[in-house]
């Protein structure tokens, strides 16, 4: 499968903060965004809530003049981030963010590296990369079992 220069770089500096335990919801140096960008938090001078997908008005400016930050426009690294915090239990609103109790399990933020994943798949147009079935090449066998005959 053919991906993206943006998409091998964000997911192997994902896979590296994961590994390494600097993965952090709550610093945004070390979220999905901030390890994207480089352990960098301006990205979240582009919204006004943490794990909001609106843009305030420096991040509508930045968005329309087509500014890109590591190959991801400001609404597309807000979506990210937005997934990172659904996948690892936050409860997001309008008004709100509502974090959940244990941010720092390898299981929860796994969960919300899996969400990630998904996200930048979609925002590539590419299928999504952690399907099992594919790499068992289930659904052939599924599809060959289903079309035999029997007597």
């Amino acid at each position: 499968m053919k991906t993206s220069k943006r998409f091998d770089s964000a997911v192997k500096k994902l896979y590296q903060a994961f590994h390494n335990n600097t993965l952090n919801p709550e610093d945004c140096a070390q979220c999905a965004v901030g390890n994207i960008l480089d352990n960098n938090d301006f990205w979240r001078h582009l919204t006004d809530i943490h794990g909001s997908v609106k843009l305030n008005y420096v991040g509508l400016v930045h968005q329309n003049l087509g500014r890109r930050f590591n190959g991801y426009l400001p609404l597309e690294l807000l979506k990210i981030e937005a997934a990172f915090l659904k996948g690892c239990g936050y409860r997001l609103g309008t008004n709100y963010c509502h974090k959940p109790e244990y941010l720092r399990d390898q299981y929860i933020l796994f969960n919300g590296l899996c969400e990630v994943i998904s996200t930048l798949c979609k925002l590539d147009k590419i299928s999504y990369i952690l399907e099992c079935s594919t790499l068992f090449n289930f659904r052939n066998q599924l599809t060959e079992l289903t079309t035999l005959e029997y007597p």
